[in-house]
């Protein structure tokens, strides 16, 4: 058989698998604690069990739960299997054998003195048993047993009347109530378990223990535990219950059904809590939601079969988790207080022996019984004719009861027709009143039916006033229509001019992107052509410089031959000159020494003077010197005028270049002076294209504030005016009326 359930023992999940048509769906439960089917019960104790139990011992008190479906195992995990022959525990011990163990054995360990009682209730069909009771509650027959009563304690919780609870003194006492109380439950065959229970039992167990408080008083500390094991919730096809048994199934899941509404109503928080719905939730009123500590325990099964029911146990668990206990620990009381309440306990309970007794609603004890035998078989015919005696007075008092009820009916009718002829005497005086009444209302009626005409008219003429006003409403309204259209058109108008703005900022926006590229590109080109220049200048400077160069060396070359020259002439004509010199001298001493003939001298001067004409003659030197001096001037001349040619045309070449650099620097500041002033032109363009579409934005706006304080004021002028009217005419109504409602009571 498949299964569509999962545990994750680790991580405390339950997954669901189900399936809805083609779709899978997988629903996620998380619990403090989840058990797989290998789990052993001695796991499910250690874990979840053995610290409430701890917590019983420190006085508190708890409650355990076994929860779900029929079948899933609840009175196996609640009271396990058989001991084994030898008598020790079986490793399949349940929740209860295994709590009484521990219970035991950690009061035989503190060496401290204690008392403890049980109490073994049922549930069945909303009635309760205690299972506890003396033998003669086990008659074969159910009519016989007898159920017990839930009384309110006056603190907000219950007790059972007359519940038994039996002192035990071990745990072998306990295990025998057990075995004992175990054939007295309802239980049933079905389909799903062969013997299945049919009620919830409530298995308590209460100890008192004996403590010395630091001042070495005597304390009582009180702990109970309750170990209940629900019902199965019944599937009535699939577990084959029918007639009687399907009706048990049905009161079952009734009271189920309530336990569930009591847990939905604490996890929601809500101000009722269904508890009186059901027997089960008022007994268990203090563990959902009270001081009690509790552990709920939800049997599931894993088979597909029985996903519906196990779904709905996740639920109801995880719903019961979401509650919040606020357990108390039991308040420790004086020995003597505790005698006190003892006492006055067994008081109590003699009194309801003693009443029982008379009212012989219950049967005494069996050896009661045997020992007053004899006096009841003696006593049988008085008590024949003490039954005839009472049921006789039992006539009498009916019949008396009877007389009593006609004579009390008797005055009751002659007193309500005396009081019928008292109010039958104040109807004719109402009614001589109400006929006076009567003709001043006919006056009245005519009066009010006057007055009734001149309200028509008054309401005929309101009505057309009315109309008027709403005639003047209405072409208010086609006004108001027409002037949305106008702004709807100049609106539209607005729009049109924003969109050719945008589309005018764009195209100039590109535009001047185009303008911007093309002087950049000019301003370039420039810059290249001004670089090229430049270059030829520069070569043309340098082969200039160079060509000057060898000019200037050529130059120097012809003046340094010419040089050369005039030094070897001037050489030889200081040489002659010399020459000359000495041969002056010579013939001046020789004029000095031969002064005294003249004529030789004379003579000697004319030859000398005609050889020095003939070597002038020869020679020519002044005037070769002159001619070597005036080609050296020349040469001289025409060096300085090649040199200032040359110097001039640097200069001009020099001035021709500056002047073309100057050029176009004023032309790139020119082209750069008009590409700020287009630029600072379109940036003026973009700032009032801005500040016009500001001013578009601005009007726009206002135009539809205005608009809208127009409409307000129209709506509203137009509400005080339908109000006023409206107003004016139920008042009119109102009185119209009055006046006719008070006509008529005239």
């Amino acid at each position: 058989m498949p299964t569509v359930i999962s545990c994750n023992e680790l991580r405390g999940e339950v997954l669901a698998i189900q399936k809805i048509g083609n779709k899978q769906i997988d629903r996620t439960f998380v619990f403090d604690k989840v058990f797989g089917p290998t789990a052993k019960q001695m796991d499910l104790f250690s874990q979840s069990i053995s610290p409430m139990v701890n917590e019983v011992l420190q006085g508190f008190n708890c409650t355990i739960f076994a929860y779900g479906q029929t079948g899933s195992g609840k009175t196996y995990t609640m009271e396990g299997r058989e001991k084994t022959k030898n008598g020790e525990f079986s490793s399949d011990a349940g929740v209860i054998p295994r709590s009484v163990r521990q219970i035991f054995e950690e009061l035989e360990a503190e060496f401290t003195e204690y008392s403890m009682k049980v109490s073994l209730l049922e549930i069945y069909n909303e009635e309760i048993t205690d299972l506890l009771a003396s033998d003669e509650w086990e008659s074969s027959d159910d009519k016989l047993k007898k159920p017990i009563a839930l009384m309110e304690d006056g603190k907000g919780g219950v007790f059972v009347k007359g519940m038994e609870e039996e002192m035990v003194r071990s745990a072998d006492e306990i295990y025998r109530i057990l075995d004992k109380t175990s054939a007295r439950r309802q239980t049933v065959e079905t389909l799903l378990n062969k013997r299945s229970s049919r009620s919830h039992s409530i298995f308590s167990i209460t100890i008192h223990l004996k403590k010395f408080t630091q001042e070495g008083e005597e304390v009582i500390k009180t702990g109970k535990l309750n170990l209940v094991d629900l019902a199965g919730s019944v599937n009535v096809l699939r577990s084959g219950s029918v007639e009687g048994r399907a009706r048990d199934a049905g009161e079952i899941n009734r009271s189920l059904l309530t336990l569930g509404r009591v847990i939905n109503a604490l996890v929601e928080e809500s101000s009722h809590i269904p508890y009186r719905d059901s027997k089960l939730t008022r007994l268990l009123r203090d563990s959902l939601g009270g001081k009690t500590k509790a552990c709920i325990i939800a049997n599931i099964s894993p088979s597909i079969q029985c996903l519906e029911e196990t779904l709905s146990t996740l639920e109801y668990a995880h719903r019961a988790r979401s509650i919040k206990n606020k357990p108390e620990i039991n308040q420790k009381i004086m020995k003597s207080v505790l005698m006190k309440d003892l006492y006055c306990e067994i008081d109590r309970l003699k009194k309801e022996v003693i009443a029982t007794r008379e009212k012989k609603d219950i049967y005494i004890p069996g050896n009661i019984f045997l020992q007053e035998g004899e006096k009841k078989a003696m006593a049988e015919k008085m008590e024949h004719i003490q039954v005839e005696l009472e049921s006789k007075d039992k006539q009498l008092i009916v019949l008396q009861e009877l007389h009593d009820s006609q004579q009390q009916l008797t005055a009751e009718l002659i007193e309500k027709i005396e009081n019928s002829q008292n109010k039958l005497k104040g109807y004719e005086k109402v009614i001589l009143d109400q006929e006076e009444q009567y003709q001043k209302a006919k006056y009245a009626i005519r009066e009010k039916e006057h007055l009734i005409m001149q309200m028509l008219h008054s309401e005929r003429v309101l009505v057309e006033h009315a109309n008027c006003l709403r005639s003047e409403l209405d072409f208010a309204a086609a006004d108001r229509s027409e002037l949305f259209c106008k702004i709807e058109h100049k609106d539209n108008i607005a729009e049109r001019n924003q969109i050719i703005v945008q589309r005018f900022q764009s195209q100039l926006t590109e535009q001047l992107h185009t303008m911007h590229k093309t002087v950049a590109t000019s301003v370039m080109q420039q810059k290249n052509q001004l670089k090229e220049i430049e270059e030829d200048m520069q070569s043309f400077i340098s082969v200039k410089a160079v060509t000057t160069k060898e000019l200037e060396g050529l130059v120097d070359k012809l003046k340094d031959l010419y040089q050369s020259d005039i030094t070897t002439l001037d050489g030889l004509a200081g040489e002659l000159d010399h020459n000359s010199q000495v041969t002056f001298g010579k013939l001046y001493s020789q004029v000095l020494t031969h002064s005294t003939s003249l004529d030789d001298v004379r003579t000697l001067s004319y030859s000398c003077n005609s050889m020095f004409n003939n070597y002038f003659n020869r020679f020519d030197l002044f005037v070769l010197r002159q001619c070597f001096k005036r080609i050296a001037f020349e040469a001289d001349y025409l060096l300085k005028e090649l040199q200032n040619n040359l110097s001039k045309q640097k200069f001009k070449l020099t001035d021709f270049v500056q002047l073309q650099h100057e050029g176009n620097l004023r032309t790139v500041e020119a082209t750069r002076a008009i590409s700020d002033t287009v630029s600072s032109y379109f940036h003026n363009v973009e700032v009032l294209i801005s500040r016009l579409s500001k001013i578009l934005e601005e009007t726009k706006t206002s135009q539809y504030q205005q608009l809208s304080e127009l409409e307000r004021k129209f709506e509203e002028c137009a509400d005080y005016e339908e109000k006023r009217l409206v107003k004016k005419v139920v008042q009119m109504l109102i009185t119209s009326k009055t006046r006719q409602k008070k006509r008529v009571k005239i």
